[in-house]
């Protein structure tokens, strides 16, 4: 089984059709949209941490994850570029592992496009979400509640400093439904003219 290029249909990858099934009927669970992204930590550690789904880019299966540009993980994974998401739809019992290479993008990315895509989730983030991102710095101690509560932000105005845009472009996705007892491997490779094809294989579960 194979998969489109890059540039195909918004559904061209054969797990992405899985998945947005998956997304479909778990809709009416409002945690179905949250998984997990482990990265490599400090010191070749695991770090793992559960994070929202803000869709996947336009024309690709690159999957967009809004986080602080302040927090630790943004140094780690620019030292070390990849983790895996978990993905567990507790109703239709699929699990999703999709691996791959992380790119962050905050403001002073040189990339007209990258810089785009930022905006973009920027405003389609509720404006109590973008609160978060004038807050104190993540993981520091608080010394002062009335700091933590007392922020105001402009809905018209664009991303704050803070505000990083993640975004996993996926190489290798491990699915498993434990209601049929069927696992799927799919793997992307590259084809010479820069396209990708996606291969899937039956494992055992």
């Amino acid at each position: 089984m194979a998969g489109g290029g890059a540039a195909a249909s918004a559904l061209s990858s054969p797990w992405r059709a899985l998945l947005q099934r998956a997304l479909d009927a778990n809709a009416h669970l409002r945690h179905s949209t949250y998984f997990q992204l482990a990265t490599v930590g400090a010191g070749g550690r695991p770090a793992n941490r559960t994070v929202v789904f803000r869709g996947f880019q336009e024309h690709c299966d690159k999957i967009q994850i809004n986080t602080d540009a302040r927090s630790s993980k943004i140094g780690e994974i620019r030292i070390c570029p990849f983790g895996e998401i978990c993905w567990y739809f507790t109703d239709s019992w699929e699990q999703f592992r999709i691996s791959g290479s992380i790119d962050a993008i905050d403001g002073s990315s040189a990339d007209p496009a990258k810089l785009q895509h930022r905006e973009r989730a920027w405003f389609a983030s509720s404006v109590k979400s973008r609160l978060q991102y004038l807050g104190p710095q993540p993981g520091i101690p608080i010394l002062d509640e009335g700091q933590v509560k007392d922020v105001h932000i402009d809905p018209s105005a664009g991303p704050v400093d803070a505000f990083c845009l993640l975004v996993l472009d996926p190489e290798k996705v491990d699915y498993v439904n434990l209601k049929s007892n069927q696992r799927l491997i799919f793997t992307r490779s590259q084809k010479e003219d820069g396209s990708s094809d996606w291969m899937a294989v039956k494992v055992s579960p």
